[in-house]
């Protein structure tokens, strides 16, 4: 006998569901994608102990038949695939036809559904890939499946789950940015003890962002929308022998991207808070990750990360989604125009937005590690809530984010009454549902349009009005208009318009540039004159003059103006300082804005430097009229508003 032997389609099933059912999050996945693709309007999820005892998902959708309801359990049974041509244009979240046998294989479901047309629903039951049970019923429009005891029979699946909060919380996150993806849609979500999401449809994205997280998140974010066309990239095309007498080429179609960015002043230290949908897919793709880093380049610090929520629309032919197992990463058929259209657009709106920081902001507004974009999650009996945000948000539970073992994730078992903390949500009676949230519900004028926009939110287009009051200790400047007082930090503001200064004159070849009378010698390490050999070229086209004069020694005969002395000597060191690794990785346009930020450090003028108030004039004008004059190009804030309504909160005069 052989050794080679055809596996059982069990044994297959279960392989599959190791790369399709990875955790409870990704069976609710599968099964609300299949809910909108089967255009329901109403989608309600029940989840018990985290998913492991029961997952259940009821919607309005078109239903089945008991034909193919049976089928619909069959590997690689699928209703929105017929040929290999439809693979190069998906236009739905599922297509493969494993997401149900895959998960059947490791749980006990059951399944109730009637198509529309039908007068008889049908009920069946499966366990661990074993047809039970198949009878008729009376059941309403839809499908209902409830997915118990998952991974009862891989007990090795079930031991590397987490704790059941942070089962929860996974959950919870994808719905509610499945939620926030399809704002015309009702979805609720609940578990054993407190309703964690109820969004009834709204016209919008704005009013559903407004709807799930309130007002103080809502207005931390920037609405974006632009779009574009595809003809100067175009659509593949068939060779001449397919092509048939009545051939006629596709249009190309547009790209459009709407959704929403967090200001200069929100920031986090990882990526988690990044949320991007393509085609109202929810994925996780490096292109897109770099072309945001590339917009948000020297607004913020290089370590820190923005807070977004973007939906991406373009032709389906333009993004191939079959090149992973959960679907949760894509190819674009055009990487380099989809990455450049992305970054142009958000960074576009932060120039048009040109947000405030606020004074009160900017003292909590330090990079935190927890995502802002989660529903409330009430600890359960025998979790430390010390795990959890002070806004009631967790920490790090994140669908798709790495996981590691937690202490709450081996509770001790007692035997005490349980006690179960009051959710801070509010539920939804009778009529139409309330979401869950931390604030009042949106009142008009609050959202408007696509994006949803405050009725009043700070800007910096007001520097212009500002009339400066005097120096803080010869290091910040003191100014006030209508709308308050502003504190200017001079350093930063003067490193930003030096910043843009020399960018703009770089790009026209136009840099100015000082003759020095004696040729300034630096010291150099070896690896340093490396270096210099690498970006000699960017450095001359930045204003400086400069040839190695020894093996270990740079003599610099020519500096940008303004540039001078021992900053001089620093800015190279600092420019220098850039290991193997980095230059590598770092592209032309990375390298051409590190150097300038250097030059505009350096050359700007520092604190404890007291300055003549027409000085103080030119430097508020001046930043009135930069692109970006919320951030230095290092990510510090420029300026901060103490504004006139909490200046009268606090004298209690309002």
């Amino acid at each position: 006998m052989g050794k080679i032997r055809v596996l059982s389609d069990q044994v297959a099933n279960q392989i599959a569901a190791g790369e399709v059912v990875e955790r409870p999050a990704s069976v609710v996945k599968e099964l609300l994608e299949n809910s909108l693709d089967a255009g329901a309007t109403r989608i309600r999820l029940e989840i018990e102990a985290g998913g492991r005892k029961l997952i259940r998902i009821v919607d309005n959708g078109h239903g089945m038949g008991r034909d193919d309801a049976l089928l619909a359990f069959e590997r690689h049974a699928t209703s929105k695939l017929r040929s290999s041509d439809d693979l190069l244009s998906i236009a739905t979240l599922g297509f493969r036809g494993e997401a149900l046998p895959s998960i059947a294989s490791v749980a006990r479901v059951s399944l109730e559904t009637r198509a529309v047309e039908d007068e008889v629903g049908t009920m069946l039951e499966i366990a661990g890939g074993n047809l039970l049970r198949v009878e008729d019923a009376g059941l309403p429009a839809g499908t209902t499946i409830a997915v118990r005891d998952l991974f009862f029979n891989t007990p090795a699946r079930r031991k590397f789950l987490r704790s059941e909060q942070t089962e929860l919380g996974h959950v919870a996150a994808l719905v509610t940015h499945y939620a926030l993806a399809h704002p015309d849609k009702h979805f609720e979500l609940h578990s054993s003890t407190q309703s964690l999401l109820v969004a009834p449809a709204v016209a919008n994205a704005g009013e559903r962002l407004y709807q799930i997280f309130g007002r103080e998140t809502f207005e931390s974010l920037i609405p974006v929308a632009a779009e574009l066309d595809f003809s100067r990239a175009g659509l593949p095309e068939p060779p001449p022998w397919k092509r048939g007498e009545d051939y006629e080429a596709p249009e190309p179609g547009f790209i459009r991207l709407t959704g929403f960015v967090s200001k200069p002043e929100l920031q986090k230290l990882n990526r988690n808070s990044i949320y991007v949908f393509v085609n109202g897919r929810l994925i996780r793709d490096r292109l897109i990750l770099h072309a945001f880093t590339e917009a948000y380049r020297n607004i913020i610090p290089p370590t820190s990360y923005p807070v977004v929520l973007l939906f991406l629309e373009m032709p389906p032919q333009e993004v191939d989604v079959n090149v992973h197992p959960a679907k949760t990463e894509v190819r674009f058929r055009q990487g380099s125009f989809v990455h450049d259209f992305v970054r142009d657009a958000v960074r576009t709106a932060q120039m048009n937005a040109r947000p405030a920081a606020s004074f009160f902001a900017a003292l909590n507004s330090a990079p935190s590690l927890a995502s802002s974009l989660l529903v409330d999650v009430s600890p359960l009996p025998g979790v430390d809530p010390a795990v959890f945000a002070p806004n009631g948000g967790l920490q790090a539970l994140v669908a798709g984010s790495e996981s590691f073992i937690e202490p709450q994730d081996t509770a001790s078992f007692d035997l005490l009454a349980p006690v179960v903390p009051a959710s801070p949500g509010r539920l939804s009676f009778e009529g139409s549902g309330m979401s869950v949230g931390y604030d009042e519900p949106a009142q008009s004028g609050i959202v408007e349009g696509a994006g949803g926009t405050s009725e009043h939110q700070p800007t910096l287009n007001s520097l212009a009005t500002l009339k400066p009051l005097g120096q803080l200790r010869d290091s910040f400047i003191l100014a006030t208009n209508e709308e308050g007082l502003w504190i200017v930090d001079q350093h930063v503001a003067h490193e930003r318009i030096l910043f843009e200064k020399i960018l703009r004159e770089r790009k026209v070849e136009q840099v100015q540039r000082q003759r020095l009378l004696m040729p300034v010698l630096v010291e150099l390490l070896p690896e340093q004159m490396v270096t210099f050999a690498a970006i000699a070229e960017e450095l001359e086209r930045n204003g400086f003059e400069a040839e190695p004069f020894g093996p270990r020694t740079l003599a610099v005969k020519a500096t940008p103006v303004g540039l001078e002395g021992r900053e001089l000597e620093r800015m190279l060191e600092e420019v220098l300082a850039v290991t193997e690794r980095e230059q590598q990785v770092e592209n032309e346009e990375a390298r051409r804005t590190r150097i300038a930020a250097s030059i505009a450090c350096h050359a700007a003028i520092k604190i404890n430097m007291p300055l003549e108030p027409a000085k103080i004039d030119w430097l508020l004008t001046e930043l009135g009229k930069t692109e970006h004059p919320t951030s230095c190009p290092h990510g510090r804030p420029i300026a901060l508003r103490y504004s006139l309504k909490d200046i009268q909160r606090a004298f209690q005069r309002i």
